[in-house]
């Protein structure tokens, strides 16, 4: 590679490292919405890059700042679920583990976990990613293909199987009924989510009520967030976060196994009762995942999420094993894998200082503020009436003493249906 285009890359890293750290300290604002905004605004973008590299590159080079976002978006987007209980999709599992650390005064921990998740689950994806190319490619995509529902209706029954009891199976059976007719009715496009601000997810709205409203909305009134304490140093070590390798490599392929629905099935086949460490392994498995979607988009041409979408319809085929557009957004994923690390410890230890000086009742009527407002301007009207729902959803675990995990049938069982040629809309 010539000397001047891995600066310019570098430079395109930098600049979408900015970007993804900004999706991912802002609930609600998700890095395919910058996404889809950057593809529309992609013939400007071009002629602009145009100007300090050979035009020829322009596709891949937009194409790195896009990737490195996603990936800065994995690492940063853990900040606010544990500080704000807003979670992205990807990070819905991990709210209440981070949101103990914090009461805990540990919040800084929570961080840490999830940087050094992230940081070993990039690392090890990248390292992995060429070997599981050629794999892929010798035929083992085809074998998987097949047996996709079979892989989904595995994860159901482990759910509930774990339950351990007939009473809580069929609380746990209702609870991802529900939330799965939620997520379907979400992602089926039949109700609008255009807020004041554009079109945003139903998703947000829904996970946001199923996993962090409870908490917000239970935590004692009385009480003030903790002087949060930094022992500095990694608090869990990397097995957690190379546990969720293993799993973020089969949530990277299959559409159903979202990085959410695999810390799920993680929590039960690979359990880690110690908060920080299932938060590592929620971050490795997120991260795995962002970096695989690039494997299954050179194999297969398709894309397990709206970034990886976008590249393919900017950059085309990169198809072909090792093939220079593959290579280089592997190198654009280990350098914003490095930014993102620091940019996360930044970012924690910023919004630490400031938690333990706020009183906990104005703290959580803050976040519910912040977090309605969100919806509002990002879904509309129609994501309130979704929010308030799932919050409601949401309160069953407490209320029947069950495991909240079935929950992460809102992003599993719709895509169970689809694969079954189900229909309910």
């Amino acid at each position: 590679m010539e000397p001047g285009l891995f600066i310019i890359i570098l430079l395109m890293c930098i600049i979408g490292s900015a970007a993804g750290c900004f999706t991912g300290l802002f609930p609600g604002i998700h890095v395919n919405t910058l996404s889809s905004v950057m593809l529309i605004l992609y013939p400007s973008i071009s002629g602009f890059v145009s100007l300090i590299a050979d035009p020829l590159h322009a596709p891949i080079l937009v194409s790195s700042l896009l990737m490195s976002a996603a990936v800065v978006h994995s690492f940063l987007d853990f900040v606010p679920s544990v500080f704000l209980g807003a979670p992205d999709p990807d990070e819905a599992m991990s709210v209440l583990p981070g949101h103990r650390l914090l009461m805990e005064g540990r919040g800084m921990d929570a961080v840490r976990a999830a940087a050094v998740g992230s940081i070993v689950g990039a690392s090890a994806a990248v390292l992995l990613a060429v070997p599981v190319q050629y794999l892929m490619l010798q035929g083992l995509a085809d074998s998987l293909e097949e047996i996709t529902f079979s892989v989904l209706l595995f994860t159901v029954a482990v759910i509930m199987i774990n339950e351990r009891s007939l009473a809580r199976a069929a609380w746990a059976a209702a609870m991802m009924l529900i939330s799965g007719l939620m997520g379907a009715v979400c992602m089926s496009g039949i109700i609008p989510s255009f807020g004041i601000l554009g079109e945003g997810t139903l998703l947000f709205p829904l996970l946001t009520g199923l996993f962090g409203m409870p908490a917000l909305l239970t935590a004692d009134r009385g009480a003030r967030i903790p002087e949060q304490i930094d022992g500095g140093s990694d608090p869990t070590g990397p097995l957690p976060a190379l546990k969720g390798v293993a799993v973020g490599c089969v949530a990277g392929w299959y559409p159903g196994i979202t990085a959410a629905a695999g810390s799920a099935l993680a929590s039960i086949v690979l359990p880690e009762r110690d908060p920080a460490r299932f938060i590592s392994l929620t971050a490795s498995i997120g991260t795995v995942t962002a970096v695989f979607s690039l494997v299954t988009l050179s194999v297969s041409g398709s894309g397990r999420s709206g970034t990886v979408l976008v590249i393919r319809d900017i950059v085309g085929d990169i198809g072909g094993f090792c093939s220079e557009e593959f290579l280089i957004l592997l190198l654009s994923t280990a350098i914003a894998a490095v930014l993102g690390y620091c940019m996360t410890i930044a970012a924690g230890k910023a919004m630490g200082r400031v938690a333990g000086r706020i009183d906990m009742a104005k703290a959580n009527r803050a976040a519910l503020a912040i977090v309605t407002v969100l919806v509002l301007l990002l879904t509309g009207p129609w994501g309130l009436v979704i929010l308030a729902s799932a919050t409601v959803v949401g309160f069953i675990p407490q209320t029947s003493e069950t495991d909240r995990v079935p929950l992460a049938g809102c992003l599993i069982v719709p895509v169970l249906l689809s694969e079954a040629g189900i229909s309910i809309f």
